[in-house]
């Protein structure tokens, strides 16, 4: 029995880059013996284990063999006699495909090393287009290495696997798990720059691909396309380190400007209400969390209210503010503030513009909050079909004090 320290641990060692887990490959053990020796099993499609004290996860070295469509269309064999080079020869990409044994030496039989030196992300084997997730993997790690480029065999095999149909097997719960972590990395716009490449952003996520192409008014988006915004956009909102929720609402909050009109370009009437529509298809077929939802459908209903907030009078920016339910859930107004921020600073030309509106509204809901709303709704108890428009008055009147308007 022989243990090898394998993939990213390895990798992100060789990168200088600290190491968030390891993952360890088992030779020459069958899984009674890992059991035996307190190991607890946790795999479903083939053998991986826990460590009794790390917790880290040990899985027996492996073969497989594709016999169907998508990433489960896979068999696999582990037994004592598959050697580690079976198991490196089925991993992804090179810089993946390295071991360390526990005397600290490497093997690196497809040349991982000098990929990472040369900063180039390809495919070990022709093995590489039987997984469509692969192609989500490696959009998500050039968004994270931003200096790698990819090899040009490997975008034609991706191109290939795309013209397959193998990416529409993907199931919705992959993608997104692989979209959100590559929302997260220090450059997402990359992960969907590879997908275009691929033609995988139009078979994955068609809304978002319609963008590029599209232009907008000159005087408000001096970089004119859409798709360009979306994702200046999106790396502005990564650079300053906001949340998923936030990172996914900017890049849904333009869809609707994809069904346009050609004969309306570069004007976009009612974008927002087809943007709010579209992004519920969206997270309906990606199966989206409710947090992440609920924020895109705000920030795409009300970023050009949000833009507009200091020629807005006090009764209509008491109306946006509780359209988003600031106040049963206060840290929604940072985040749609962050979102709107991103929208309008991923402009070409206008990354560092002021946003006074921020300043506005966050004294629009410190005023808001001065109105006591048990005692309003006392006041009119005999009345309750009046409440909620009283309420709203007394909140547009501290509003106006405060704002000396």
């Amino acid at each position: 029995m022989r243990v090898y320290c394998v993939g990213g641990a390895v990798r992100d060692e060789l990168l200088g880059l600290p190491v968030q887990d390891r993952d360890w490959v088992v030779v020459g053990a069958s899984p009674e013996l890992m059991i035996s020796r307190g190991y607890v099993p946790v795999g479903k499609d083939f053998p991986v284990f826990l460590h009794p004290q790390t917790g880290e996860q040990y899985a027996l070295a492996r073969t497989e063999r594709k016999v169907g469509l998508g990433y489960k269309g896979f068999t696999f064999r582990y037994a004592p006699d598959v050697t580690l080079e079976d198991d490196l020869r089925r991993r992804d990409l090179t810089i993946n495909a390295i071991a360390r044994d526990d005397d600290g030496t490497l093997i690196d039989p497809h040349g991982g090393r000098a990929d990472l030196q040369a900063r180039v992300l390809r495919h070990v084997g022709e093995s590489f287009v039987e997984d469509p997730v692969r192609i989500l993997r490696l959009a998500r790690f050039a968004a994270r290495f931003t200096g790698f480029t990819i090899a040009p065999e490997t975008e034609a095999l991706m191109r290939a696997m795309t013209a397959a149909g193998e990416v529409d097997a993907l199931v919705p719960e992959r993608i997104w798990q692989e979209m959100s972590r590559g929302l997260m990395e220090s450059r997402p716009s990359r992960m969907f720059e590879v997908l275009r490449n691929a033609g995988a952003l139009a078979r994955l996520l068609p809304e978002l691909d319609r963008l590029w192409g599209v232009p907008q008014r000159p005087e408000y988006h001096p970089e004119i396309d859409t798709g360009v915004h979306v994702m200046m956009a999106l790396d502005y909102s990564a650079t300053h380190g906001h949340s998923l929720p936030v990172r996914f609402a900017v890049l849904t909050h333009d869809l609707g400007k994809g069904t346009t009109p050609p004969d309306e370009w570069p004007r976009h009437v009612a974008h927002e209400a087809r943007s709010v529509a579209m992004i519920e298809d969206v997270c309906n077929r990606l199966r989206v969390p409710n947090d992440c939802r609920d924020l895109a459908r705000i920030v795409a209903r009300e970023h050009g209210n949000v833009h507009r907030a200091l020629q807005l009078r006090p009764g209509t920016l008491v109306s946006l503010l509780e359209r988003i339910d600031v106040l049963r859930r206060p840290r929604r107004l940072d985040d749609v503030i962050a979102a709107c921020e991103a929208d309008l600073r991923g402009r070409l030309g206008l990354e560092a513009q002021e946003m006074p509106q921020a300043d506005r509204l966050r004294r629009v809901f410190a005023a808001m909050q001065t109105v006591d709303a048990a005692e309003v709704a006392a006041r009119f108890k005999d009345q309750p079909e009046v409440i909620r428009d009283r309420l709203h008055a007394a909140r547009a009147s501290a509003v106006q004090a405060a704002l000396g308007e």
